[in-house]
């Protein structure tokens, strides 16, 4: 079957770089092809992840929402409707993504109030829409505020996404693609899941930028 994207440079690059990834090459592509459409469809990607996976949740969303490796145009019937030249100027295409690890206030009032193992599933129910995609963070795959956050995704009808490590725990059979990195390791699950997703932010970026 011909993909959209045709050809999937970035990851070929990646899998050359960290020849070890190769064995999560048909994940990560899927994982892009999800993105894309939802992207497509008007939808949005939300992340989330505990400790270092926080921060990559908040890294991804720094990628795509201006410009990564490209400079990204804003479409011109927006910048019309803009008379100051300093913001016209300035302003970049965005990719929309949001993490839920930002909310510091919504997440200590859930967890004081009732629980922590649900300050994500709170929040997907909220504002997940079915055409967005959950990309979810775990480094052992078993975190149970993301394991809860998936199953109320999945309710919403949400795309979801696992990246993770090498046994993929118990995120492995509830999201509809799991990157299994090759490590069991806590740190050296980090050091992959970093270059996976600047290659998945890349991809996308190419698809709806470049000219």
């Amino acid at each position: 079957m011909q993909n959209a994207l045709q050809t999937f440079i970035e990851i070929d690059k990646l899998v050359n770089r960290y020849p070890a990834l190769e064995i999560c090459r048909d994940s990560i592509i899927q994982a892009v092809e999800i993105i894309r459409d939802s992207f497509k469809s008007g939808g949005k990607l939300i992340t989330c992840g505990n400790g270092g996976s926080a921060s990559d949740a908040q890294h991804i969303v720094g990628e795509l929402m201006k410009s990564f490796a490209i400079r990204r145009k804003v479409d011109p019937k927006i910048l019309e409707r803009i008379e100051d030249p300093f913001v016209k100027e300035n302003l970049e295409g965005t990719l929309p993504a949001i993490s839920l690890v930002n909310e510091t206030a919504l997440i200590t009032a859930f967890a004081n109030d009732r629980t922590a193992d649900l300050i994500f599933a709170q929040q997907i129910l909220g504002i997940g829409n079915s055409n967005d995609v959950l990309l979810a963070i775990s480094t052992s795959g078993n975190s149970k505020n993301v394991i809860h956050v998936v199953e109320v995704a999945r309710a919403k009808n949400l795309k979801t996404i696992a990246l993770t490590g090498r046994s993929g725990g118990k995120l492995r059979d509830r999201v509809d693609v799991a990157i299994r990195v090759p490590s069991d390791i806590t740190f050296e699950i980090q050091e992959f899941h970093l270059p996976i997703y600047h290659a998945i932010c890349l991809e996308l970026e190419r698809e709806f930028f470049s000219e």
